[in-house]
């Protein structure tokens, strides 16, 4: 038995290192579990290991640029990867999806104030712990600390205002696949409304801890100005398939 960290170092000839990353990035596991870096396993412990797929370009003018973020990729790299772009939003490293860049500072700051005003449509993907039966209003303030990360809290006195609209569309395995639909953007937003209600959306490590291959949240489409942007659903369900 050894730290699976260095197991997986030595079966895939990689540095403790890039180990590590892919153990907390949670691309490894075994019998459907999810491994640890830390975790204790044996060096004939079968292993499966999760590829990060790669950004896909779905839109480029001379203004905008809309790519669709694979889960596990960060969005900040997607800056490195485009070069002289700037990203309009982000999502977390663990969600899917519509995100947009910009090269045009002044494109850039009407943007940056279409979002302000909640001008911007935003519908995404969820799959949520537990059947929900009926639309829901979450209106619940959101207070975000930030340190080495982010972690928000319901905090109705201090919080800023958060609004998610859910919609149920159908069940799966006795839980509920929604649209969800926000105005506001506050950090974490969706993953912690939904488990305010005691529905938290499967792989959210933070909030609810629901075991599941990824954080089941997809950016689906976004609408601005003249443009509609919508991204391939495939890296969403690819792991309720596998």
């Amino acid at each position: 038995m050894d730290k699976a960290y260095k197991i997986l170092s030595l079966r895939e000839n990689i540095s403790n290192r890039k180990a590590k990353e892919m153990l907390d990035l949670g691309l490894v596991f075994s019998s459907g579990k999810k491994i640890r870096a830390s975790d204790l396993i044996s060096p004939k412990t079968p292993l499966k290991i999760l590829s990060i797929e790669k950004p896909k370009v779905l839109f480029e003018d001379k203004f905008i640029l809309a790519v669709s973020k694979p889960p596990f990729f960060d969005s900040y790299d997607l800056e490195k990867k485009f070069s002289n772009y700037k990203l309009l939003n982000r999502l977390d490293k663990h969600t899917s999806g519509v995100i947009l860049l910009t090269r045009d500072d002044d494109f850039k700051d009407k943007v940056i104030n279409e979002f302000k005003n909640e001008l911007v449509y935003k519908e995404y993907l969820a799959l949520a712990k537990g059947i929900i039966p009926q639309d829901l209003v979450i209106d619940r303030a959101i207070l975000t600390t930030k340190g080495n990360y982010a972690k928000s809290k319901i905090d109705d006195k201090l919080g800023k205002k958060a609004i998610t609209n859910i919609t149920p569309l159908k069940l799966i395995n006795k839980n509920t696949l929604l649209k969800v639909v926000i105005k506001t953007g506050r950090t974490h937003q969706i993953r912690l409304h939904l488990d305010s209600i005691n529905h938290p959306i499967l792989g959210d490590n933070i909030y609810g801890r629901v075991p599941f291959a990824r954080l089941m949240l997809h950016s689906y489409k976004i609408s601005l100005f003249d443009y509609e942007f919508c991204s391939d659903e495939g890296s969403f369900w690819k792991y309720l398939q596998d």
